[in-house]
C-alpha cells in the first residue's frame, strides 16, 4: 500500500513535505550560535545566566581536556550522568566536539545499573557530579573505568539569596569537594586548563549517541542514534513550531532522557534561552513562568497536572506561554480540556520513540486534536500494521505502528537479533516496530492506545489499560491511575485499578463508588472490578508510569494467593 498522504490537508502552513540537513556533527549548532549571540543567554540555572559564548567555549575547553588528560579518542564512548544543569550542555557537547560518543545514564541509575552500562557500552570515562560519584567509585577501584571528572552544581548556579521566590534544591548550592582518588578530575579545573580540542571531523552518519531504552523486558538496549538523526530531528521540529530565537523555553524533563535531550538541542540550535530545572517542582514552574515570560513548555501528564493543581493558578500571569507540548503518553481528555480552561490554549501532543531519535508524529499547531500522536512528520511513512501476520490495516482498525523515518537509530549496541526483530520490510522499505497499539482515522491523524504487551485479555475480550486510565481521569477526584490486570478465575484476567485521588477526596470516596461511577461510563468488560486507593504511582524520571512494577507485583500476589495450603 502506497505512504498514506492523506494528512497533507492538515500539514501546517510553510513547512516543507521534505527535507534534506546538513551533513556535519551535532554540536556545531552551538558553535554557529555561539557566533551568531555571543551575549545571549543559553541557559538561566537558579538565578544565573550562561551565555552561548560562554557555554562554546567551556565546551570546546572541556573537549581538549577530554582529549590530552583523559585519553578520548574518536568513536570512544563517554558516559555521562548528572542531573539537569549547565555542566550537562558543556560535557554533552564536548564528547561531540571530540568525536567520540556521549552515553547519558538516567541520574537515577544504581550502582548496579551503572556497572552494566559501562560493561555494556565499553565506556571507559564517566563525567558526572560529586552528588553521584560515590554510585560509581567502585568501577574506578576496580579498573571498569579509567578516569572520572566531577563538578558541582554551585559551579553555574546562582547565590543561594538570587532566587528568594522559588525552592531551590539542596544539592544545587553545595560547594565543590575534591573527591580523594587519583583518577578524579576537576570539573572546573579541567575548564580552567583552557585546552582547545582537535578540529571534529565527525558528522552525518557517524554515531552521536547511544541511547539505553528503559528495559521492561529484559536487560537494557543501547540505541545508535547518529549526528544526522538528531539534525534532522531539531530541524523539522524547529520548523514544524515556527521556532523563533527570540522565544524562551521551561526545559524540566531530564536532559539525559532522549526528550529532554532533545529539547536542549533544538533550543540550541534555533538560539533560544532556555530556563532549566534539575528537578520538577511545579510551584517553581509557575514562578519562572510569570518571572521570565517563558514562551514554551514541553511536559507529560503529572507534570502537567501538578501545574494545574498549584494553590492560587488562575491569579498567576501566564499568559506568556505560547505552547505547550505534551509526550510520552497520550494525555487523558479531562487534563487536556482543564489546560484549555487554565492557560487558554490547545495542547500540543506528540509521538515518537528512543529507536526514531524522539518525535515521528505531532499535531499540527492549526488543527490539534486531543488524545491523539498527530500526523506523521516530514519524510515519515507511518502505518498501522496486523502484529501477527504484518498486513497493512485501515483507517480506524487498531493494530501496531510502524514508521520509515530519517530519524531511525542504525540498531542495538552489539545486539544485531535484537536490531533484526526490531524492523519489518514493507514495499521495499525497512520500517520500526514501535510495539505501540494504535490506529490512524479518516484525516491520516495517529492515536496510541497502548502498549502491544501492556493489553488485558477478559474472558477474550481486548481491554487497553491506557484507555480505561483515561476514562479514569475523567472523574473529578482522580488525580492519577495506572490500570492493570489481575487474576481472575472466571474472566482469566480482569481489571485493576491503583487510583491516586485528590487531597481533598481522601477519605470522602470508596473504591465501590468509582466502579459504580465507571460503570455508566464504559462497556461492561472494561470496567475495573478492582480498585485500590494507593499514595503514590512508581514512575521513571520523565514521569512514565512504571506499570510493569505494579503488574509484577500482582502477578506475584495472586500466584500467592492460588498456591495450595
Amino acid at each position: 500500500m502506497p505512504q498514506l498522504t492523506r494528512h497533507y490537508a492538515h500539514w501546517p502552513c510553510g513547512v516543507p513535505h521534505t527535507l534534506e540537513v546538513p551533513d556535519r556533527n551535532l554540536a556545531a549548532h552551538l558553535a554557529i550560535n555561539a557566533g551568531r549571540y555571543p551575549d545571549k543567554a543559553a541557559f538561566e540555572y537558579y538565578g544565573r545566566q550562561t551565555s552561548y559564548h560562554a557555554l562554546h567555549a567551556a565546551a570546546n575547553a572541556m573537549a581538549g581536556y577530554l582529549q590530552q588528560h583523559v585519553g578520548v579518542r574518536s568513536g570512544d564512548r563517554v558516559l555521562l550522568m548528572m542531573q539537569s544543569c549547565p555542566q550537562f550542555a558543556i560535557a554533552y557537547h564536548a564528547i561531540l566536539y571530540s568525536d567520540a560518543v556521549v552515553v547519558a545514564l538516567n541520574p537515577m541509575s544504581t550502582v548496579e545499573e551503572i556497572a552494566y552500562y559501562v560493561g555494556d557500552s565499553g565506556g571507559r570515562v564517566l563525567v558526572t557530579m560529586q552528588d553521584l560519584f560515590p554510585k560509581a567509585q567502585s568501577l574506578l577501584d576496580d579498573g571498569s573505568l579509567d578516569g572520572c571528572i566531577v563538578g558541582a552544581y554551585a559551579e553555574f548556579a546562582g547565590a543561594a539569596g538570587d532566587t528568594p521566590y522559588m525552592e531551590v534544591p539542596a544539592f544545587v548550592h553545595e560547594p565543590y569537594r575534591q573527591p580523594a582518588h587519583a583518577h578524579v578530575h576537576g570539573f572546573r579545573s579541567a575548564l580552567a586548563a583552557g585546552i582547545a580540542s582537535r578540529p571534529s571531523l565527525a558528522g552525518g552518519a557517524d554515531l552521536a549517541v547511544i541511547a539505553y531504552t528503559s528495559g521492561t523486558t529484559g536487560k537494557p538496549k543501547g540505541a545508535m542514534l547518529s549526528h544526522r538523526a538528531f539534525t534532522y530531528a531539531v530541524t523539522q521540529r524547529a520548523l514544524w513550531q515556527r521556532d523563533l530565537p527570540e522565544h524562551t523555553e521551561l526545559l524540566a524533563l531530564p536532559i539525559s532522557h532522549l526528550a529532554g535531550m532533545n529539547i536542549m538541542n533544538q533550543a540550541l540550535s534555533v538560539g533560544r534561552t532556555i530556563v532549566l530545572l534539575s528537578r520538577w517542582d511545579a510551584d517553581a514552574a509557575v514562578e519562572l513562568i510569570e518571572r521570565h515570560r517563558i514562551n514554551y513548555w514541553c511536559a507529560v501528564t503529572p507534570m502537567v497536572i501538578d501545574l494545574l493543581s498549584c494553590p492560587g493558578l488562575a491569579h498567576r500571569d501566564l499568559s506568556s506561554l505560547k505552547r505547550v507540548i505534551g509526550g510520552a503518553t497520550a494525555m487523558p481528555e479531562a487534563v487536556a480540556a482543564e489546560v484549555e480552561r487554565c492557560l487558554g490554549l490547545p495542547l500540543i501532543e506528540s509521538y515518537g520513540l528512543t529507536e526514531s531519535c524522539g518525535g515521528t508524529h505531532m499535531n499540527p499547531l492549526q488543527a490539534p486534536r486531543r488524545q491523539c500522536g498527530g500526523i506523521p512528520y516530514i519524510n515519515v511513512d507511518a502505518r498501522v500494521i496486523d502484529p501477527d501476520d504484518g498486513m497493512e490495516l485501515g483507517p480506524g482498525q487498531a493494530g501496531e505502528i510502524v514508521m520509515h523515518a530519517p530519524t531511525l537509530f542504525d540498531g542495538y549496541w552489539n545486539k544485531p537479533d535484537a536490531t533484526r526483530e526490531a524492523f519489518i520490510e514493507l514495499d521495499g522499505k525497512r520500517f520500526l516496530r514501535s510495539g505501540d497499539i494504535g490506529y490512524h482515522d479518516d484525516d491520516g491523524y495517529f492515536y496510541v492506545t497502548d502498549r502491544l504487551k501492556r493489553m488485558i485479555n477478559a474472558s477474550g475480550l481486548k481491554v487497553w489499560p491506557a484507555e480505561i486510565e483515561s476514562w479514569l481521569f475523567g472523574h473529578p477526584a482522580v488525580q492519577e491511575a495506572c490500570v492493570i490486570s489481575a487474576f481472575d478465575p472466571h474472566r482469566g484476567e480482569t481489571v485493576k485499578a491503583f487510583v491516586v485521588l485528590r487531597p481533598s477526596a481522601r477519605g470522602n470516596l470508596q473504591p465501590e463508588q468509582l466502579i459504580e461511577w465507571a460503570r455508566s461510563r464504559m462497556a461492561a468488560y472494561k470496567v475495573p472490578r478492582l480498585v485500590e486507593f494507593v499514595d503514590s504511582l512508581p514512575k521513571t524520571s520523565t514521569g512514565k508510569l512504571l506499570w510493569r512494577v505494579l503488574q509484577d507485583e500482582q502477578h506475584e500476589r495472586d500466584r500467592v494467593a492460588r498456591a495450595p495450603f
